[in-house]
């Protein structure tokens, strides 16, 4: 009788040990989840700063090789063919 009251003793510990142990880790996981959800977005805010920066070092070569530079005017004529097809293909669907 006295070992079947120890047993129920240690499985009790153990019981109180794995739930303490899950509480911990449930909780680690939410703040984990949230660092994640919180880098993701500021990856997305990066990129989309990224992007936008290109676009306007784009626009800069452009102007600049309008300007008068010679050095990047293929590149520039390049450009601006391919914006051009791009607007014909906006007017295309706005048509639709």
């Amino acid at each position: 009788m006295r070992k079947t009251i120890e047993a129920i003793h240690i499985l009790e510990d153990r019981l109180k040990n794995l739930l303490a142990n899950y509480e911990f880790l449930k909780e680690e996981n939410e703040l984990l989840l949230q660092n994640v959800s919180k880098l993701q977005h500021q990856v997305q805010k990066n990129q989309q700063l990224i992007e936008g920066q290109k676009n306007e070092y784009d626009l800069l070569k452009i102007a600049k090789t309008i300007e008068g530079s010679n050095d990047s005017t293929r590149e520039t004529k390049l450009k601006i063919n391919a914006l051009i097809r791009e607007i014909d293909k906006c007017i295309i669907q706005l048509n639709e």
